[in-house]
């Protein structure tokens, strides 16, 4: 939002420098974001004086040069080499210095213009410094010149007397009756609507100051008319719209929904078709303007207009925001109104504009309609000066506290040693409890000044905690050693994606109820097409061969549970996916290149249970089998599921039309960090050798290395420290249905060195343990 200095000191007295006035709205909760220089006309003529010709001489060598005398309003005077043909003796100039450029000729002057004064202040051009001002959503009554006014003169007047200058309309003087009526049929899109009319005004450029002060925040002046309507909005924060009067057919303004698909032209031109949703401001027969959004290029204001109506009105918040979200539409008008604007403030800057525009149009000024059924009252909130004290962490003294308040023009209704009721302004629509009117009192009294403790209270706490954004971080540094890219990608998707897939029901879907487009309709179940989009469009460019990780949130409707508290009914989730596409490793002269397969991403899950302090040994594996996974596993403890991994189904590739071979991975992230510790385990390395044993069982092709691993480790707990498969073998000569793994294992007593009379002992008990349960055979 952009603030005029010049325009401020209308209505403040102000004489501070930039740099303290762009302090001081910061501190008060106006941030200034930038402050730029706004001169009327470029260059703001550095360099220029008026000046006078004392003499001229024809020049001795050229026909066309005179030599001159000026003087500039110091003691020496000037010799100047002049070719403008218009130069004579006496004359008052604007005389341009070494390195200046201007008009090509010289430029005369009024006998009255005072030699020495500087071109700028002759000519009155404007220098204005203005204000960025990055406003918060809920600060929509600072979004005018008197709201930030306001503001200042409740900051200043707790050190000195000082008062808001507010325009006066005493002078509004209705000269006739308002020609138009006015219904109102949606009132709770609509609770107030007000309308003048003006009649035989003439529609012309504006005066210099009004293009000027409207230039300087960034508006381009278009008639008297609609510039005292954008000068009153940014001069009180209240919209208005100007419409022709003799374009009102049956001389009514009906406030109301038309029917869905209705098509209406818009100043910009493009003709839109309305929701029935939309409110609009109709006449008789059809649509004049979008309410609170954007106006018809029917019913505009022209430079053939005569007579107008001018609105000023309080639509609801939630009506206009969906409108201009629709229409992707965004205008001073909607900005203000789907923040909440005063519901009791439509009759002051109706009387301003129509003065203004009697002053600059002429013509004569109507009565007010005024259609205002249930009058929306201002708030009362109670607010005890103990809640005051503990939340600001200082106690303020109570004369402090009430006139702070009231120069918010918070009034005091009821008062006592404990307590204060008191009365919000309708403008404030933000100020709802009483931590906002605590708020309010430390905005004003200041940050600043809260004195900060000398003395620090803090306990240490030696329990170890679990973080989740530092998990992240350091599952993040592990992937990106491991030479994986991470992903961001948008939380809106396709619901298109989630048909025919019986592992994600339709029913749970998260349903976007305006979406911006038909491709983002939904909420994500799942990281899944998301990164599968990622990686097509990778493809797209060639780029085969990746390894992509991605932290994201999943969302879920839940649709069983029929809690009254709507909210209750929807929950979402934290995960992490892992994405293999193409080769693993480049091709080099060391070895060839490899596609990526299912064990190494169940390498780079194990990496990563390892660095989260998640014991594997102790998780339990179950297969997948769904229309999600060629085939898949599930790390999961109890009831407690930590991932799902596997090949991905050509049925879910071809949703996006990925032809390669993709290997996926999905981590509950939430049962990550339920199960993760910070407790580092320190054990003594042992001073005895590990002893190797290999073995090669011939065994069903339905036996994984996971049931010979648990078996083992369940047989021999004391000294079989680790197995490792280091060959599969399903040849032809081996029976039908067989496979032969090669296992290696690692023995090792931590008190003393393995004989080979032990070692046999325990190898045997493992064969026989494999042969029974397993049927297997020793090759």
């Amino acid at each position: 939002m952009k603030i005029s200095y010049n325009w401020l000191k209308n209505y403040i007295n102000l004489d501070l420098s930039v740099d303290k006035l762009s302090q001081i709205l910061t501190d008060i909760g106006l941030e200034v974001e930038g402050i730029e220089n706004f001169e009327s006309v470029k260059g703001g003529l550095k360099g220029l004086v008026i000046g006078e010709i004392i003499s001229k001489e024809k020049h001795p060598k050229a026909d066309k040069l005179s030599l001159t005398k000026v003087n500039i309003g110091d003691e020496k005077l000037l010799d100047v080499v002049c070719g403008a043909p218009n130069v004579e003796s006496g004359q008052k100039i604007v005389f341009a210095g070494i390195g200046t450029t201007l008009y090509q000729r010289i430029l005369v002057l009024d006998n009255k213009a005072k030699v020495g004064t500087l071109a700028k202040d002759h000519f009155k051009i404007i220098n204005d410094h203005i204000f960025e001002i990055g406003l918060t959503p809920n600060r929509i009554d600072a979004a005018s010149h008197i709201g930030v006014a306001r503001d200042l003169v409740a900051y200043f007047k707790q050190c000195k007397n000082i008062e808001l200058f507010k325009p006066n309309v005493e002078k509004f003087s209705p000269e006739t009756k308002n020609k138009i009526s006015i219904e109102i049929e949606n009132q709770e899109s609509c609770p107030r609507y007000s309308g003048l009319t003006i009649s035989n005004l003439e529609v012309k450029e504006s005066p210099e100051w009004l293009k000027n002060n409207l230039k300087s925040i960034g508006l381009k002046p278009i008639n008297n008319v609609v510039d005292i309507t954008n000068f009153v909005l940014h001069e009180t924060g209240q919209p208005l719209h100007a419409f022709d009067f003799d374009k009102i057919i049956g001389k009514k303004v009906i406030v109301k929904n038309l029917k869905k698909d209705t098509k209406f032209k818009t100043l910009d031109k493009l003709e839109r078709n309305l929701s029935d949703e939309d409110l609009m401001i109709c006449n008789s027969e059809n649509g004049m303007c979008i309410a609170g959004v954007f106006g018809g290029i029917d019913s505009g204001v022209t430079e053939k207009t005569k007579n107008i109506f001018l609105e000023s009105a309080y639509f609801n918040a939630v009506s206009v925001r969906k409108t201009a979200k629709r229409h992707q539409l965004k205008t001073d008008s909607s900005f203000r109104f789907e923040r909440g604007m005063d519901p009791n403030n439509t009759i002051y800057p109706l009387k301003r504009a129509a003065l203004l525009i009697k002053k600059m149009a002429g013509g004569e000024i109507s009565e007010i309609t005024d259609i205002y059924n249930k009058k929306i009252e201002k708030r009362k909130i109670k607010v005890s000066y103990k809640n005051i004290s503990r939340l600001i962490g200082k106690t303020i003294e109570k004369n402090k506290i009430k006139n702070i308040l009231n120069s918010l023009e918070i009034f005091i209704l009821e008062e006592n040693e404990e307590n204060l009721i008191l009365e919000v302004p309708t403008y404030r629509v933000d100020v709802t409890r009483e931590a906002d009117i605590i708020e309010e009192i430390l905005r004003i009294y200041g940050y600043n000044n809260i004195e900060v403790s000398k003395t620090v209270k803090s306990a240490i706490s030696y329990a170890p905690k679990i973080d989740d954004k530092s998990l992240k971080n350091k599952v993040g540094d592990l992937m990106a050693n491991m030479g994986f890219n991470e992903m961001m990608s948008n939380s809106l998707t396709k619901s298109f994606y989630f048909e025919e897939l019986e592992s994600y029901k339709k029913e749970n879907t998260v349903k976007i109820l305006n979406p911006l487009s038909s491709d983002l309709d939904s909420l994500r179940q799942t990281l899944l097409f998301s990164g599968l989009e990622t990686i097509k469009f990778n493809q797209n460019y060639k780029n085969f061969d990746l390894k992509l990780f991605e932290f994201g949130n999943s969302y879920f409707f839940d649709k069983e549970n029929n809690s009254k508290e709507f909210i209750k009914n929807y929950f979402e989730k934290q995960n992490l996916s892992i994405f293999l596409s193409g080769k693993i490793d480049s091709n080099s002269w060391q070895e060839k290149e490899k596609n990526t397969n299912f064990f190494h991403l169940k390498n780079y899950i194990c990496n990563i249970f390892q660095i989260l302090k998640i014991d594997v040994e102790k998780l339990k594996l179950k297969e997948i089998k769904n229309d999600i996974f060629s085939y898949g596993l599930n790390f999961y403890s109890k009831k407690n599921s930590f991932v799902n991994f596997g090949l991905l189904t050509k049925k879910v590739c071809e949703k996006l039309n990925i032809e390669t071979e993709v290997f996926y991975a999905e981590f509950e992230w939430d049962n990550l960090i339920k199960f993760s510790t910070n407790e580092v385990a320190f054990k003594e390395i042992s001073k005895f050798p590990q002893v190797k044993r290999d073995l090669a069982l011939l065994i069903d092709k339905n036996i994984s290395f996971e049931n010979i691993k648990n078996l083992a480790q369940k047989t021999e707990k004391k000294f079989l420290k680790k197995l490792n498969l280091f060959d599969i073998y399903e040849g032809t000569n081996l029976e039908k249905d067989k496979k032969s793994y090669a296992i290696s294992f690692i023995l090792q007593d931590e008190n003393k060195t393995l004989n080979e009379k032990q070692i046999d002992k325990i190898m045997k008990k493992l064969i026989s343990v494999f042969e029974k349960n397993l049927n297997a055979k020793i090759r």
